[in-house]
């Protein structure tokens, strides 16, 4: 763009702003995400942009404070009464947004709920190891695990709690349209395509929310969201690339906030598919991806090269993992070496979740080692079915990013490289023991030593490979006092404006 090109764009946004008023401080906070929500139940699905919205109305048993801690939330207090059961004792001043109070019927209604394989939450496969859940009083709930589990209490910072009898009597499509939580915000309403609109909940026990009316709008283009925080029509907003919040460096009303995430971004080679059935192909793409150029290059060296399927946020992270390093001419060498088995179409699928400008670098640096690769673009509910079809039916080659939202490796890997898992595609036996005996032992240290093995397995086999932790990046209005976390939550009530 021209300097004078410059001029007039930034014109057309000071005066946009002069006409459009600031929302800070206003009754309305409105937040832009990158996607609508595809469900308002928390049962049903995890992705971020249901779970920005859905978090705030629904209440968990336990939470992640902005330290990264395991705190009570609707749980007051917990303890085990064997490696297999632990006791949790529930507040007793919790309402749902209906007026009925909360009880151990509704969380053991939601734990059975969410385990129920006719239900089908795409989210079972972290709380199947509950096998029971039996409330003992109005404020008491024992839950019981098919084993020891260490996992259990980060896996349930992801379990909201919905009303048992609303559920029943409405059931489960008409829930999801008018939900009924009792978190700090009630839901309003949802014009599809649009907006969900939420309403501070002013009976809630805990911290209210500081907004009267909030609303998540579904703004897919990443240059539109930007504008709308430089004009003043939103007030925060997500998905942000390094390219649009560093447009924030100079403005006087918006300004960048960043995080390291447990998110890490990563390629997905399916050892059961021509070529990558090679090892050598495989390691010919280890090799070529130069990560550390791309942070610096694309994404202004914020996020963090990885060689393994965790991120320092995890527990399980092991210190001193290396994969192949990245050496282009012996990637070039290893093509020439599998010979006809690597001079096929390779289709790299990908999303729009995910930054297009490191697809079309690895899509460039993978032909120049000589791999024919074409970009296969696929929508987020396409791309989320197509990689759960199993070891056979999985894409090619596909670029993905991995989280569990709980911080452990349990669930970050469980469901990568268990076999029989949806997410995955390689089998190995080895790997399948120590991921089960990792999840059954209450020794930390042991949940390490196993991790590790399962690290050095995946990087000499490479099913995947590991690219960078990514950085959450968000546009907020600059009175606003927000903390961005590594689980990427977006709780409200925990935001303030600037005095």
């Amino acid at each position: 763009m021209t300097q004078i090109g410059k001029w007039l764009v930034a014109a057309a946004l000071a005066l946009t702003a002069a006409a459009t008023p600031a929302l800070a401080g206003a009754d309305r906070f409105v937040v832009d995400l990158a996607a609508e929500p595809s469900t308002l139940d928390p049962q049903v699905q995890w992705n971020p942009d249901s779970y920005y919205v859905y978090r705030n109305i629904f209440d968990n048993l336990v939470t992640r404070d902005d330290a990264g801690q395991i705190v009570p939330e609707i749980a007051a207090g917990w303890r085990n009464l064997s490696d297999t059961e632990i006791l949790f004792t529930l507040r007793g001043d919790v309402t749902f947004h209906d007026g009925s109070k909360l009880t151990a019927e509704d969380v053991a209604f939601s734990i059975k709920r969410i385990t129920d394989k006719t239900f089908a939450s795409p989210q079972r496969g972290q709380f199947d190891k509950i096998i029971a859940a039996v409330p003992l009083s109005a404020t008491e709930v024992k839950l019981v695990t098919d084993g020891p589990y260490p996992a259990l209490l980060a896996q349930l910072v992801k379990l909201s709690i919905v009303p048992r009898k609303v559920v029943e009597q409405v059931g489960n499509d008409a829930f999801n349209l008018r939900p009924v939580g009792s978190g700090p915000y009630r839901f309003e309403s949802w014009q599809r395509g649009v907006a969900v609109t939420v309403k501070r909940n002013d009976g809630y026990w805990g911290t209210k929310g500081p907004f009267p009316t909030v609303l998540f709008r579904a703004v897919p283009d990443g240059a539109t969201r930007v504008a709308n925080l430089q004009a003043g029509s939103s007030d925060l907003a997500v998905g942000l690339d390094s390219d649009q919040l560093a447009q924030f460096s100079e403005s006087q009303r918006a300004k960048p906030l960043t995080a390291l995430t447990e998110r890490l971004a990563y390629l997905r080679l399916n050892p059961n598919r021509p070529p990558f059935d090679n090892p050598k192909v495989r390691e010919a793409v280890a090799r070529a991806v130069d990560k550390q150029g791309i942070i610096d290059g694309i994404l202004s060296g914020q996020e963090k090269p990885i060689a393994q399927m965790l991120t320092p946020a995890h527990f399980g992270w092991a210190e001193g993992i290396t994969g192949p390093a990245y050496d282009p001419a012996r990637a070039k060498a290893l093509v020439a070496e599998a010979g006809a088995a690597a001079r096929v179409s390779i289709p790299l699928t990908t999303a729009p979740f995910f930054d297009q400008r490191v697809v079309q670098a690895i899509q460039q640096q993978l032909r120049d080692v000589g791999l024919d690769v074409t970009i296969e673009m696929v929508d987020t509910p396409s791309f989320l079915q197509r990689t759960q079809r199993g070891p056979v039916d999985s894409p090619v080659l596909a670029i993905s990013r991995s989280s569990c939202a709980c911080q452990d490796a349990d669930g970050a890997l469980y469901q990568l490289f268990h076999s029989g898992n949806g997410w995955t595609i390689t089998e190995n036996s080895q790997v399948d023991g120590l991921l089960d005996r990792a999840r059954a032992t209450l020794d930390p240290a042991a949940r390490l030593a196993d991790y590790r093995t399962i690290h050095e397995t995946v990087a000499a086999t490479l099913p995947v490979v590991p690219l960078y932790q990514t950085v959450a990046g968000y546009g907020a209005a600059k009175p606003l006092q927000f903390t961005p976390t590594p689980n990427e939550s977006l709780f409200l009530n925990r935001m303030r404006w600037a005095d």
